[in-house]
């Protein structure tokens, strides 16, 4: 059961089709608790998303309906994939996106890892 105020979760959503094997993504890992694999519409040189295993709708969802075996595996995927891509040194962003004003686009816990060039501030000012 998602957190209160958010959705229910959606099993059609595209990530969880993903998960299921039924429309294919560019991998870059997988194992028992995360999958991840580069975005369709980069926005950086190097954008991976990291997905968990399991039915979350949200990083709230996530953290309090996960296992703690299932939450270290999945940040230790996010850690893992930042190495395998050579983002340590010159050093990448991760992100996550959480509900409507934030831009979640797929209601399904997903962090996006991006780097490959300088990606300057964080959030536009104004407005």
């Amino acid at each position: 059961m998602p957190v209160s105020g958010m959705p229910p979760y959606d099993e059609g959503n595209i990530f969880a089709r993903i998960l299921r094997g039924e429309i294919p993504a560019n991998k870059v890992h997988e194992d028992e608790h995360a999958l991840a694999f580069h975005d369709i519409a980069p926005q950086a040189p190097v954008h991976v998303l990291v997905i968990p295993k399991g039915r979350y709708v949200s990083l709230a969802d996530f953290s309090a309906a996960a296992s703690p075996e299932a939450m270290a595996g999945f940040w230790r995927a996010v850690g893992l994939v930042a190495r395998q891509l050579g983002l340590e040194g010159p050093g990448y962003r991760v992100l996550t996106n959480m509900g409507q004003d934030a831009g979640q686009e797929v209601p399904h816990f997903h962090v996006h890892i991006l780097g490959g060039r300088p990606l300057g501030a964080m959030l536009v000012r104004g407005g």
